[in-house]
């Protein structure tokens, strides 16, 4: 299935199911969203990487409105539905002043490993608790999916964008545990660094090797 959507780049990763608030002030979007929401129709937010414009998004539904200020700008609340991936970027639209994109819709899986994704979710959980951080998922833990965690595991937003190209929860499931070991010594190395800084109150003044 091929359409057209009105899309609005940003240098984020929205996933499917995810809740965002945004801040409206271009006058491009604020006619976008404005239409959008009297429509009832979505856009699509593609990721912005490197100063370009990624083939992959999501595609976001407005909630709702929740401030219109007197110049004209808002605060909205959306929800990402589906990724998409564009095929071609209309830049120009008769009578409209944001750009569009002829995209389709990848399939996705979101059934994943119950004992994968547990050790994906403890992997988060020690990251979060060495950072004195605390989420709560809104979720049980069995009904939680790579995308309801991915922004909470410390990756870059390169990172971000490669898990929303993979269209396997499975493959998402093993990407996010591979991150999470290379993340997980780094921390612990973090901490032993803040126990000696503690032992220690002239440790951060000690000078690097002189050659």
């Amino acid at each position: 299935m091929t359409n057209f959507i009105p899309i609005f780049p940003l240098s984020i990763v929205v996933y499917p199911g995810e809740q965002l608030n945004l801040h409206i002030f271009e006058p491009r979007y604020k006619q976008l969203v404005k239409e959008c929401f009297d429509t009832k129709k979505p856009f699509g937010i593609p990721t912005v990487l490197e100063n370009k414009v990624s083939e992959m998004g999501t595609l976001v539904k407005v909630l709702e409105i929740s401030n219109t200020y007197e110049d004209g700008t808002m605060d909205i609340k959306t929800v990402g539905l589906q990724t998409f991936k564009i095929l071609e970027i209309v830049r120009e639209i008769p009578e409209k002043l944001y750009s569009g994109a002829i995209v389709n819709y990848p399939r996705i899986s979101v059934k994943g490993s119950a004992p994968l994704m547990k050790k994906v979710l403890q992997g988060i959980r020690d990251i979060h608790a060495s950072l004195n951080v605390t989420k709560d998922f809104k979720k049980p833990d069995d009904q939680l999916l790579s995308y309801d965690v991915a922004h909470h595991a410390g990756m870059s937003l390169q990172d971000e964008y490669y898990l929303l190209e993979l269209e396997e929860e499975l493959h998402r499931q093993e990407f996010l545990k591979r991150h999470l070991s290379k993340v997980t010594p780094v921390l612990e190395e973090m901490d032993q660094l803040k126990n000696k800084i503690k032992l220690n109150g002239h440790f951060k003044n000690l000078e690097g090797f002189q050659f």
